[in-house]
């Protein structure tokens, strides 16, 4: 006789880890067929990339050109300071020195006034400001020993200035350290992204860039009229540096960065400007309508004015771009134009 006894069931338990573990492998096998190998990105994509992290290293650029332009100021601050405590310090030996003479005439006529025996061995201010002393002194020794009290709160000051300047220099040199830091990490996470590239994808970029600047150029020739004459004088000389390559904080005669070129050509001028972007754009007359624009005029860009260059006539300008590239012209609107300066 045939068995009508039930299958057994299984268990609750084996039934909730079999239904989870079916559960995990769909997922597993959706997952696997909804994900696209990631695609390598293009060569357009690749250079938007690279044009934003110049952008960020130039904007470090000029912060280091601050930084560094400060440290300058501050060392000569601090070397023209410690000269003249020294000096200060020279000179308050020679009145101690003609007070002790003048103590010691006194003795060999007949004995030095206990007053001036306290104003050698101390500071004499505690003393200037007693009535009852200075009516036992002299007019003579009045007068040496104002000049030494004088001089003596003149060094004073002069330290503290000293001293207050080193910690400021100090602080610089670690913002200089900063900024450099800074630049070199974006140098080289840009070179990285370029290093995805292939060589003929680099050829590309290359030729493309090179096709942008001959344009350019075309375009910039027989520009108008300069702005002034200095103005003229400047963007001659910027000219004569075309083809230079851009460098960090550099400031000619080979290499430069963005404001770096502007300083020197105007300084090739005679005419002294600021060192960074930032303090150039405070300098002359603003002029904000690109139609008002002249040969030789300072234009700047982005919204914290971290680049500048000339204009150039024909809505051209002539700057150092951005690392790995050179001096050269190039379209006004390729960057967020802010304001021209007229110097």
């Amino acid at each position: 006789m045939a068995s009508h006894r039930r299958p057994k069931q299984p268990s609750r338990t084996r039934v909730t880890v079999l239904t989870a573990t079916a559960a995990a492998a769909v997922a597993l096998t959706s997952q696997a067929a909804n994900a696209a190998p990631s695609a390598k990105p293009s060569k357009d994509e690749v250079k938007a990339k690279v044009d934003k992290l110049y952008e960020e290293a130039e904007h470090a650029t000029e912060e280091y050109n601050g930084a560094k332009e400060k440290q300058q100021k501050l060392e000569k601050q601090i070397d023209n300071l410690q000269d003249k405590v020294a000096r200060g310090q020279d000179e308050l030996n020679e009145l101690r020195d003609g007070l002790g003479t003048l103590a010691s005439a006194q003795y060999r006529s007949g004995g030095i006034d206990p007053s001036v025996q306290l104003f050698l061995s101390s500071d004499p201010d505690d003393y200037l400001d007693k009535a009852s002393t200075l009516d036992q002194l002299s007019s003579q020794q009045v007068e040496a020993l104002r000049k030494i009290q004088e001089k003596q709160r003149s060094l004073a000051q002069q330290r503290q200035e000293a001293a207050d300047k080193l910690a400021d220099l100090a602080t610089t040199r670690k913002e200089l350290r900063e900024n450099k830091e800074q630049i070199q990490s974006k140098l080289a996470e840009a070179q990285k992204v370029l290093n995805s590239l292939t060589a003929a994808e680099k050829a590309a970029l290359a030729a493309e860039e090179e096709r942008a600047n001959r344009a350019s150029a075309r375009s910039a020739l027989g520009g108008g009229q300069a702005a002034s004459g200095r103005a003229a004088s400047a963007y001659s000389a910027a000219q004569s540096k075309l083809g230079s390559p851009y460098v960090y904080g550099a400031s000619g005669p080979s290499s430069f960065d963005c404001s770096g070129l502007t300083s020197w050509a105007y300084a090739q001028a005679g005419v002294s400007i600021p060192r960074t972007s930032q303090a150039q754009a405070n300098i002359g007359t603003r002029i904000y309508s690109q139609s008002d624009l002249r040969v030789g005029d300072l234009v700047f860009f982005y919204s914290d004015l971290h680049h500048v260059g000339f204009y150039a006539g024909n809505g051209q300008i002539l700057h150092a771009p951005k690392p790995g590239a050179v001096v050269r012209y190039e379209s006004i609107n390729n960057m967020p134009f802010q304001f021209g300066v007229r110097v």
